[in-house]
């Protein structure tokens, strides 16, 4: 990555310096011809161009080269830089483009120097030297335009997803300036200055030249500088489209020392912000229910609760502490994860949903908070599914039973507690009743009764109840009706078959 930066921006800024050497070159061969240095033939002019460009460009890279290798070390080292490295590395294009500049303006003094020596007037010195000065200028802003992106890889690096504490290289104000700079001050201000002196007008071929140079930096410079901005803010916008799509995973690289990388580090900023906001209201959906999450989304916070009809289905292990004496920890809790899912499962499946549980029980709600007209069906035929289920459980922890019961009626449902810590929870005589049958199915072959009530407004699901009579309930001053699933059918046996 390294070398691969270095050849790009060692190519660009050779392109860039060559190109505007040339341009002034020609400038000043047509403005003015044999008075650029009137003792001194063409050929040698051109030499000498030639030989200075060389030499400073030798004298350029060779600096130039020193001074990267100085910036890049942490790289090679494999180490994160040091704030003086990082910050160094981040304005490596500034000084990359801006080094040639002090060449450019070593060549203009030298002229000035020279050019009497060799027969050239005052005005024809000075308008060279002006010359060679706004070159350098065009040709540096250029340069820094051509070859900023070109450090991204090692910007990245230098910034790991965060952006600088404070803008280390040139922002888009900047960049928008250096292109109006080579694109069209420089050459309105060469136009500008040679009205001046109306002795030395430049003739319609040099106008021509300093036209097709201006119009060249200009194209480039618009062209470099557009890419600058415009490739970091696309990957901006690819990443908001799959972030919009539900892609919190999508990251940026800050791979820019100025606003561009305070716009990605934001946005990773902003991505991190929702990525922990979904993981708090999936943690929230998971402790209360995904019908109450949506309503405390919806509809806010607060104390305060709402009348309901709902259905309550209520199971409660039978024998727990018992187990919590005979087994290991790590197998009673194996034990009662493998019973809540079961519990969650079924519930789930018809549309309720577990308030609490409560140790070795679950309360779980049909009907509130969201309206459910068939609520006492669904609860009912929850409750049969885990009442089958928990055979299935027995076959994994021996011995593992539990009641079941089931009732319907007028609920309080909503949000109790204090305002520092509160809980949505039912209260009510049907929850009240549903805890009292779980008692009662207990001690009962059939570990399941629902009340009488609920089976009577359940449909076509009273088919699966039959009546077992009444019980009298702790807290009542009347028996209550109670109904136990239907057995399921023997299966026939398969006829024999004759050998």
């Amino acid at each position: 990555m390294v070398d691969r930066v270095r050849r790009s921006v060692r190519n660009r800024l050779v392109f860039a310096n060559a190109s505007g050497g040339i341009v002034v070159l020609a400038y000043g061969q047509l403005s003015l011809g044999k008075s650029l240095a009137p003792d001194v033939s063409l050929p040698v002019i051109f030499g000498a161009f030639a030989a200075t460009f060389a030499v400073s460009g030798v004298l350029a890279n060779v600096w130039a080269h020193m001074a990267f290798a100085r910036s890049v070390a942490w790289v090679l080292e494999d180490r994160p830089p040091t704030d003086a490295e990082r910050a160094y590395s981040l304005q490596l294009p500034w000084f990359s483009a801006l080094r040639p500049l002090l060449f450019w303006i070593a060549g203009a003094g030298m002229y000035g120097v020279a050019a009497p020596l060799l027969g050239a007037g005052v005005l024809d010195v000075l308008q060279v030297v002006n010359a060679i000065v706004l070159g350098g200028l065009v040709t540096c802003a250029l340069s820094f335009l051509l070859i900023e992106r070109v450090f991204a890889p090692l910007f990245a690096l230098a910034l790991e997803g965060e952006p600088p504490r404070r803008p280390a290289t040139l922002g888009v104000r900047a960049r928008l300036l250096f292109t109006w700079t080579a694109g069209s001050f420089v050459p309105l201000l060469a136009f500008g200055l040679d009205g001046l002196v109306p002795s030395q007008r430049m003739p319609p071929a040099a106008v021509v030249v300093v036209a097709i140079g201006g119009i060249g930096a200009g194209v480039l410079a618009t062209v470099a500088s557009a890419k600058s901005l415009a490739g970091p803010l696309d990957g901006v916008r690819d990443a908001m489209n799959r972030v919009r799509h539900g892609d919190l995973a999508s990251t940026l690289t800050v791979d820019d020392g100025g606003e561009i990388g305070e716009v990605q580090a934001g946005f990773n900023n902003m991505v991190t912000g929702l990525r922990e906001r979904e993981a708090v209201k999936d943690l929230f959906r998971r402790h209360v229910g995904p019908a109450v999450a949506v309503q405390a989304l919806e509809r806010g916070s607060g104390l305060g609760g709402e009348q309901a009809d709902a259905s309550i289905v209520f199971i409660d292990l039978i024998g727990s502490t018992a187990m919590a004496e005979v087994l290991p920890p790590a197998e009673v809790v194996d034990t009662l994860n493998d019973f809540f899912a079961e519990v969650v499962r079924c519930v789930d499946t018809q549309g309720g949903w577990v308030n609490k549980f409560e140790g070795d029980g679950a309360l779980c709600v049909f009907g509130a908070p969201g309206h459910q007209p068939d609520h006492a069906a669904r609860a009912l035929r929850a409750a049969r599914s885990l009442n089958d289920a928990m055979g299935a459980l027995a076959e994994r922890h021996p011995g593992l039973t539990a009641g079941i019961g089931v009732s319907s009626g007028q609920v309080v449902a909503g949000n109790v507690g204090t305002e520092a810590r509160y809980e949505y929870t039912v209260i009510g005589p049907a929850v009240n009743e549903a805890a009292r049958l779980t008692d009662v199915a207990k001690g009962r072959p059939v570990k399941l009764l629902a009340s009488e009530a609920a089976v009577r407004r359940s449909g076509d699901e009273a088919g699966h109840w039959r009546d077992v009579g009444s019980v009298a309930l702790r807290g009542r001053s009347s028996p209550t009706a109670i109904r136990e699933p239907v057995p399921e059918p023997e299966p026939a046996p398969e006829p024999a078959v004759e050998s």
